[in-house]
């Protein structure tokens, strides 16, 4: 089981918009390439990368039609007032996510 974690906007450290470039090139990539994750983890500020105009929905849309789960941190989207906002992924809790990354 492959499972992916991300917690950020921006993939690194460093120049945020260099890694919001990045970011955006890892999930479009992530359609083309095999294998696939099976799962894909949103948290902390990465919610933000699942809801309404977020510029890789397109990307997590078709990870999904691909068979990619992708679980988004509840706890994060409440933190950011972002649940009513979620356009890909499906809202999930620590149990879940714990679950499925000890079980990759």
């Amino acid at each position: 089981m492959i499972v992916l974690a991300i917690s950020s906007e921006q993939m690194g450290r460093g120049d945020e918009r260099l890694g919001e470039v990045l970011m955006r090139s890892h999930l479009h990539t992530l359609t083309e390439v095999q294998p696939r994750p099976d799962t894909v983890i949103f948290f902390n500020g990465g919610v933000k990368l699942a809801v309404e105009g977020s510029a890789v929905l397109d990307d997590l849309r078709t990870l999904e039609a691909q068979g990619v789960s992708i679980l988004l941190c509840g706890t994060c989207l409440g933190h950011f007032g972002l649940k009513d906002k979620v356009a890909a992924g499906k809202i999930s809790n620590m149990y879940d996510i714990s679950e499925t990354m000890l079980k990759a």
